[in-house]
């Protein structure tokens, strides 16, 4: 059955087109339409870097989606490191691999551009998301530390 489904299942670039359909996605996981949220943060793909976001599409449906970035020196991290941002899979595809295959095409495509380590930043609290996580290799990193200052 899992072989069918990914059988019609395609990775593909984000478009401006896709806006609705990550809201719907959003709002399924998270509650609440965050229409503006996305819209900017489709509409500034960095253009050097054109794998910044991927879609996972099902019988012409947007299912998931992945976004991400390249580091510009920031914080004194090369330009061969990447950023996962965010990851959405409509609740009734998730634990079915989408979100999976989004990950690996993205980290395909980073690597492809002469990426070679890619961070992501999770609550510590998000077990499952930890697990996915970990069982994408990822591991604890050892570099950086999160700083925080609450200030309201």
């Amino acid at each position: 059955m899992e072989g069918d489904f990914f059988e019609g299942l395609v990775i593909r670039s984000l478009s401006s087109g896709d806006l609705d359909a990550i809201v719907e996605i959003d709002r399924k996981v998270l509650g609440k339409v965050r229409q503006d949220f996305w819209k900017n943060k489709i509409e500034l793909p960095n253009p050097r870097y054109p794998f910044s976001g991927l879609v996972a599409v099902l019988n012409g449906k947007v299912i998931g989606f992945i976004l991400g970035e390249v580091s510009g020196w920031e914080f004194g991290i090369p330009e061969t490191v990447g950023w996962i941002s965010t990851i959405g899979v409509d609740p009734d595809y998730q634990h079915k691999g989408v979100a999976r295959k989004l990950s690996e095409e993205f980290i395909k495509n980073l690597k492809s551009i002469g990426v070679s380590v890619v961070y992501t930043l999770v609550n510590w609290s998000d077990w499952d998301l930890l697990k996915f996580f970990h069982a994408m290799g990822f591991t604890r990193g050892g570099e950086m530390i999160n700083l925080e200052l609450k200030i309201g």
